[in-house]
């Protein structure tokens, strides 16, 4: 991927439905190149899909944290199964140093997030765990919205 490239990936991170008129203006070259680099990066595996992000999956959990999983010995798979039984917890990631994992989790208010904490320290294998708020989101792929503030 060259400059060129990764200008255009971040217009489609802000709005992967932009035409390809619109960003030919924003890079400054011809709409061929753009439909032919859009085509390049896809056939290469580098663009792998498009997505809509509804406005419930902004507001529906202005109350967002990160927590920091340590699990006991081998209950890891016993631990994510678990977890993926929660509606709050949108993902969960394996990692490396003294947390074993990471889970993503929101929730409508505070209150709906200390019962998901409860609930969370409830099962068995998992050996401690730290939550951290996250109070905004200056920038995020993912999600392609800009800042944001949790409300």
């Amino acid at each position: 991927m060259d400059d060129l490239d990764r200008r255009l990936v971040t217009l489609l991170r802000r709005n992967g439905r932009r035409a390809i008129s619109d960003l030919a203006l924003d890079l400054g070259v011809s709409r061929a190149t753009v439909r032919t680099r859009l085509e390049r990066l896809e056939r290469a595996g580098e663009i792998v899909g498009y997505t809509v992000i509804l406005r419930a999956d902004v507001v529906s959990a202005p109350v967002r944290g990160i927590t920091l999983i340590e699990v006991e010995g081998r209950a890891k798979d016993r631990v994510v199964t678990a977890l993926s039984g929660f509606a709050e917890i949108t993902a969960i990631h394996t990692t490396s140093g003294k947390w074993d994992l990471v889970a993503e989790l929101g929730t409508d208010s505070l209150t709906a997030l200390d019962a998901v904490l409860t609930r969370l320290r409830l099962i068995g294998g998992i050996a401690a765990s730290e939550t951290h708020l996250l109070l905004a989101t200056p920038r995020s792929s993912r999600a392609g919205l800009g800042p944001t503030q949790p409300g």
